[in-house]
């Protein structure tokens, strides 16, 4: 069967579970990265069979999130939080971005190599002035080399603990600066330590695309002062607690009278 960049395929050994993207083939090995999941993988060629439809989920996950928003437009005004979303795949930001955008977000959106956040986190706040900063992009846990609390088993979570640490020298309070941190596999204990709000992965296990907007986007469309529902919030994502976690925090949304 004949593959090219672009196609999305399925690999047969993990029983065809998840959907990728082809993003390149060298000498019959293809990386591929997942359609929902912020999953980056590679597989010989032999391994993968085509699929005809990318099952993304991105519009009924809005369509819901949507339908969930409860306001009285006729006599209040409403400004929602603002968000900085800082992300390792563009691909993936740009999902995010049209989600924000469906949701009423004001939003900005930076495509930064996992490795340099840390230097430039600081900055960014400084310029955006977000109510809500997003650290995401691709990690995973090597389970084969060592136990899940040493970081160096992981491929970016040193990196998201590091950027944590840096907006935290420059705003300490956990309520007026939101940090939602993470992807896929990610040591979720130390970077709720490291100051974030919520974090993946409690269960190390893989996080869809628009998770870190969704909770993003609960937390924005909150009454500011008023602690959000966190347990309810979290069931909003694909794999609930199993794949973010966080603590109870304040929302960051103004309501004003009259319209």
């Amino acid at each position: 069967m004949n593959f090219k960049i672009g196609d999305l395929v399925s690999r047969n050994s993990y029983n065809n579970d998840i959907i990728f993207e082809i993003m390149d083939i060298n000498n019959n090995i293809v990386l591929l990265r997942g359609v929902d999941l912020r999953l980056y993988a590679d597989a010989d060629i032999s391994d993968l069979v085509k699929e005809n439809d990318n099952n993304s989920d991105d519009e009924s996950i809005i369509k819901r999130n949507i339908s969930e928003i409860n306001m009285d437009r006729d006599n209040y005004f409403y400004i929602p939080g603002r968000v900085l979303h800082i992300d390792g795949d563009r691909v993936y930001l740009n999902r995010c971005m049209k989600f924000y955008k469906s949701m009423g977000i004001k939003a900005n959106g930076i495509t930064l190599d996992e490795k340099s956040v840390s230097e430039k986190i600081i900055s960014l706040i400084k310029d955006y002035k977000p109510d809500i900063v997003v650290i995401t992009g691709h990690d995973a846990f090597y389970s084969k080399i060592g136990n899940e609390d040493d970081l160096n088993n992981y491929e970016n979570s040193a990196n998201f603990v590091a950027a944590i640490k840096e907006a935290r020298k420059y705003e300490r309070g956990q309520d007026k600066l939101i940090i939602i941190a993470g992807a896929c596999q990610s040591n979720y204990e130390k970077l709720i330590q490291a100051g974030a709000n919520f974090a993946s992965s409690p269960k190390r296990i893989n996080i869809h695309a628009l998770d870190p907007a969704i909770i993003a986007t609960s937390i924005a469309l909150s009454d500011r002062g008023q602690s959000i529902d966190l347990i309810n919030m979290i069931k909003k994502t694909k794999y609930g607690s199993d794949g973010i976690g966080g603590i109870i925090t304040n929302g960051t949304m103004y309501v004003g009278y009259p319209r």
